[in-house]
């Protein structure tokens, strides 16, 4: 009799860790496309256009969602926590990729984006709260160097200014990130990011109508579907799940299976922009995985 509720604590425990990776798993998949499809995008729209746009497209389901769900509105600390997911991953991530996609490659780009689950796990450690085991942290920071490693070899050790919108973007997205996940036990992912969206939408229309008018010229019918991959799936439904598993699993473990992305995205360039996948790839993308099979395992609170 003594040892039934733990062990049915424990294995409610184990149930929710594995959702929230499986969870975690099919949102860092639909983001893995972002950086590819914003660089199709940008080649023929405005920066501010496909950063801007996509959010106020992404903000139509979002309200009809609302509507439908009969979802009640959000209640006072909780929308100073929405206007930091706002401002996180639906304005300041979006438009510093646009921006840096112009003049990087999207290969590029994936593996400077790649320290975002350290600096997630960093805020959520700070923001929220979480405490991880020390074995944690070794595998994390592990994971981190062998990306960085991987990114040096691809530039040949070269900068670029768009390296900063990137890290821009990084810091971004992991506040949006570990707010979200604050807010997805009350509220639910779903509710979060549509929430959001509508509060950012009548300050980037009012910001879009101001910017430039290079979306009026022609546009060819890869960049509009581009244009819609960021913002149906990138900008709100990969959030649905992406903010379930940071919430089931916890936001420094479920984060690093970011690790990961750097590599799904190389694969997608290769799909989509006809990129070739370089051996090493294959390779860092094993030991990468290696780090975040090793830190899920050593990633238990403390």
């Amino acid at each position: 009799m003594p040892t039934t509720t733990p062990s049915a604590s424990t294995q409610s425990n184990s149930s929710k860790a594995t959702a929230g990776w499986i969870y975690g798993l099919i949102g860092m998949l639909g983001f893995s496309l972002t950086l590819p499809a914003t660089r199709i995008a940008v080649a023929e729209m405005d920066p501010q256009f496909v950063a801007f746009g996509r959010a106020l497209v992404a903000a139509v389901p979002a309200v009809l969602l609302l509507l439908v769900k009969r979802a009640p509105m959000p209640r006072g600390s909780q929308w100073r926590a929405l206007a930091g997911v706002a401002l996180g991953v639906v304005v300041g991530f979006p438009l510093l990729t646009a921006w840096a996609m112009q003049s990087v490659p999207a290969n590029h780009g994936a593996v400077v984006i790649a320290v975002l689950p350290l600096a997630t796990a960093v805020i959520a450690a700070l923001r929220n709260g979480e405490r991880v085991s020390n074995g944690f942290w070794i595998w994390c920071i592990l994971g981190a160097l062998l990306v960085t490693v991987y990114a040096l070899g691809r530039g040949n050790g070269q900068l670029h200014l768009a390296d900063l919108a990137l890290l821009g973007a990084v810091a971004s997205a992991a506040w949006g990130y570990a707010e979200g996940a604050r807010l997805t036990p009350i509220l639910g992912g779903w509710r979060v990011i549509s929430w959001a969206l509508v509060l950012s939408a009548p300050p980037l229309a009012f910001a879009l109508a101001l910017g430039p008018r290079s979306g009026l010229q022609p546009v060819s019918a890869q960049a509009w579907l581009a244009f819609g991959y960021v913002a149906l799936i990138s900008q709100f439904l990969a959030f649905f799940a992406w903010y379930r598993g940071l919430a089931l699993g916890g936001v420094a473990r479920v984060a690093q299976l970011q690790l990961l992305m750097p590599f799904c995205t190389l694969a997608a360039s290769a799909v989509l922009l006809g990129e070739q996948i370089p051996a090493s790839a294959i390779l860092f993308a094993v030991l990468v995985l290696g780090t975040v099979a090793m830190g899920a395992r050593f990633g238990q609170p403390r």
